[in-house]
């Protein structure tokens, strides 16, 4: 399952794919991220957390590292087993944007820092948001979970 958002305006050559996760344990509470890139062969990983957090937090962090850190314009396959993600980049955030970052409830979108930063990351790519059902043995969805718990567990609080 993927959608297309926000199709950067360059004409990008290189193909790379990016997994997402992120978590918290308790919620809110301390939470890690992490990023597992694919490209030409070549894999990289990327991790980190938050002493003081949320699970959403913490998967939009890890999409926006990971669409940050990407060096010139790319065609991205982006998967992430966050609803919140994929629907938020892929159908609300446009929404969003003509209210002048208010939901539909005309309250504050949450995690708007997060949100403005993947959306200006994902400018100068071809981004393919796609889902994956978690915890249900996919072997990279769940190393990028595995990438999480480690960069929460590194913060040692």
């Amino acid at each position: 399952m993927s959608e297309r958002a926000d199709e950067g305006t360059s004409t990008p050559t290189t193909q790379v794919e990016i997994w997402t996760d992120g978590g918290c344990k308790p919620n809110p509470g301390p939470g890690g991220w992490g990023v597992l890139f694919r490209c030409r062969g070549h894999e990289r990983t990327m991790k980190g957390g938050e002493a003081e957090t949320t699970n959403n937090r913490m998967e939009l962090t890890a999409a926006a590292v990971a669409l940050e850190t990407l060096t010139r314009p790319c065609m991205v396959n982006l998967y992430t087993d966050s609803e919140y993600l994929r629907n938020g980049i892929t159908r609300w955030h446009t929404g969003w944007v003509r209210r002048n970052w208010r939901n539909a409830s005309g309250d504050p979108v949450a995690n708007m820092d997060l949100w403005r930063r993947i959306l200006e990351a994902a400018k100068r790519h071809k981004v393919e948001w796609h889902w994956v059902k978690g915890h249900s043995g996919h072997a990279e969805n769940d190393r990028v979970d595995q990438l999480a718990t480690e960069g929460r567990e590194e913060l040692d609080v």
